[in-house]
């Protein structure tokens, strides 16, 4: 995707392909080329620094679907003490990897995605920054339209800053391990005695919870675990209302799944007395599917390590459910309801932890438009 592009953002953020295929990409040399790479784009002016500190406000739009959010800065103080809520656990190797990157490059390099509460106030100030030509406009090679609009009236700047002072707390839809590494950075250089300058905020882009295309995150498993297809099915009427389609399914509706399994498609619609709803974290389709069907009747234990199961971002369509399973590498596939953004907010306020592959978000943040730089 780099080749030939002496530009492209890859070369920071993936800068091991710019060295021999046999290092260690966790090794200080592969993160010594992300800082070189990073070097060399600000030195012949690919990056222009914001001369004053600004909002940014971004629009994606991919067919139908419009995407608005704001760039800005977020502080680490508010993700520690919960203010940012989060809904995932992080792994502390991809923390170490992501802290030892921003702190090579002494930039944050890619935003964190952020959901905000709706508020008219800001979504009329949004439509009125909109209302003029904007500043950068783009479509990209996948046909995402991408448009940005510099916000440098101190009026409106105050008008944003107001509205997000006004809220009970925004959400990370997106970038928890990113999250995770600006908040160690900026405890290690307190803890080392170091000036912190701007370490004590990061990259976001902030979206309304009303204004987010969510997709569903779907699944297929390898094997039946012994079964033959009517087995399984049989299994599956003890606790599903089942009937076949002569269409792929795809749900729109709670507790509702798409099963294609020996070349047919089923409606599943489970009973619902096998669904807690006072849970935010067992009410999620997700978590039905792992709890009724993965794991009592193919032995999926944990779908975070087994490898008989794969997820396939709803962007792919039942299209790639059906063609993965008729290949024979997959026995059977799941296609299931988008959870909501209200399900996301409603668990991260509970404290909860989402199942793992529970959402896709889509279109997603172009890396490469926006850096926040440390020093």
């Amino acid at each position: 995707m780099a080749a030939g592009n002496p530009v492209s953002f890859l070369h920071v953020t993936r800068p091991e392909i710019d060295l021999p295929e046999t290092i260690d990409e966790h090794s200080d040399e592969v993160y010594r080329q992300g800082r070189r790479a990073w070097d060399q784009l600000r030195h012949h002016g690919v990056f222009v620094c914001d001369e004053r500190p600004v909002y940014t406000v971004y629009r994606q739009q991919m067919g139908d679907v419009v995407q608005v959010g704001i760039v800005g800065l977020v502080d680490v103080d508010d993700y520690a003490s919960g203010l940012i809520r989060k809904h995932e656990l992080t792994r502390p190797d991809k923390e170490d990897d992501r802290t030892r990157h921003i702190e090579a490059l002494d930039a944050h390099d890619e935003p964190v995605f952020l959901i905000h509460p709706h508020d008219d106030g800001l979504q009329a100030t949004l439509e009125f920054v909109m209302s003029v030509a904007p500043d950068v406009h783009f479509t990209t090679s996948d046909g995402i339209d991408h448009t940005l609009w510099t916000v440098m009236d101190p009026t409106v700047i105050e008008r944003i800053a107001a509205a997000f002072q006004g809220m009970k707390a925004l959400y990370i839809a997106d970038g928890h391990h990113r999250s995770a590494a600006a908040q160690r950075l900026r405890d290690d250089r307190l803890r080392r005695g170091e000036p912190i300058d701007e370490a004590d905020r990061f990259l976001a882009v902030v979206f309304a919870e009303d204004r987010l295309h969510v997709m569903p995150y779907n699944r297929v498993v390898a094997d039946l675990q012994g079964r033959t297809p009517a087995e399984l099915l049989d299994e599956l009427r003890r606790s599903f209302d089942l009937s076949s389609s002569d269409t792929p399914v795809a749900p729109h509706e709670r507790h509702v799944f798409g099963v294609y399994l020996d070349g047919q498609w089923w409606r599943a619609s489970v009973r619902p007395d096998l669904v807690d709803e006072t849970s935010p974290t067992a009410r999620l389709d997700v978590s039905v599917l792992q709890d009724v069907v993965l794991a009592p009747l193919l032995g999926i234990a944990d779908p975070r390590t087994d490898a008989r199961i794969a997820f396939v971002g709803g962007i792919r369509g039942t299209d790639e459910l059906k063609r993965l399973v008729d290949s024979g590498e997959f026995a059977i596939a799941f296609s299931l309801c988008a959870t909501s953004v209200r399900d996301l907010q409603e668990l991260a306020d509970a404290g909860q932890i989402m199942p793992p592959k529970s959402t896709w978000f889509e279109p997603k943040l172009r890396s490469g438009l926006f850096v926040h730089a440390l020093d």
